[in-house]
């Protein structure tokens, strides 16, 4: 049986609190590998050659996708980050008026992997390109890092927080991550 080794430049994460080995490939190419920290780098190269036709088509379909994709213009950003900040401003106090969650400072952000995030100091932070998002995602994220102020996890109590505002849920996260591959 003929086996094919692919050339694929990977960084190596060994992490404490991976259980798994787990495989990310970004929009800019960048391919991880997150490993638990007993892991081997050779155990990871491994896992990286099962997983290689995967990670192939995922390099390929981001290749394709920047191709396509519109040139970034700096001064555009600057509008969209104050644009981004009323709009999250606004659906943060529109959205907590049923939470009634403290919070102390939002901010817009431009992150290369994520839509938002919130600190234990309970800052909340999200990325500017929520604004290209459908309407409706981007509540679902402002609400999402809202009910991370009284559950700062994804236990099954998080997500009933998050159903009370979105109880199809899980379509929009669905749509999120088929959408987030082309704009993050």
């Amino acid at each position: 049986m003929r086996r094919m080794i692919y050339e694929i430049p990977y960084t190596l994460r060994l992490s404490k609190r991976a259980r798994k080995a787990r495989i990310a490939v970004y929009p800019d190419g960048n391919v991880v590998i997150t490993f638990p920290r007993w892991g081997k780098e050779f155990f990871a190269e491994r896992f990286l050659q099962e997983n290689a036709q995967w990670v192939l088509r995922k390099l390929s379909y981001f290749h394709d996708l920047r191709k396509t994709a519109p040139p970034l213009r700096t001064d555009a950003s600057v509008q969209n980050r104050a644009k981004a900040h009323n709009f999250a401003l606004s659906k943060v106090e529109y959205f907590n008026k049923f939470y009634g969650y403290a919070y102390n400072k939002i901010s817009i952000k431009n992150q290369k992997t994520r839509w938002g995030s919130c600190s234990q100091k309970g800052n909340l932070n999200f990325n500017y390109k929520i604004l290209f998002l459908p309407e409706t995602a981007a509540e679902y994220i402002i609400v999402h890092e809202l009910c991370h102020l009284k559950e700062f996890n994804h236990s099954s109590r998080f997500w009933k927080l998050v159903a009370t505002a979105f109880p199809n849920y899980r379509e929009i996260r669905k749509e999120l991550h088929k959408r987030g591959l082309e704009l993050l």
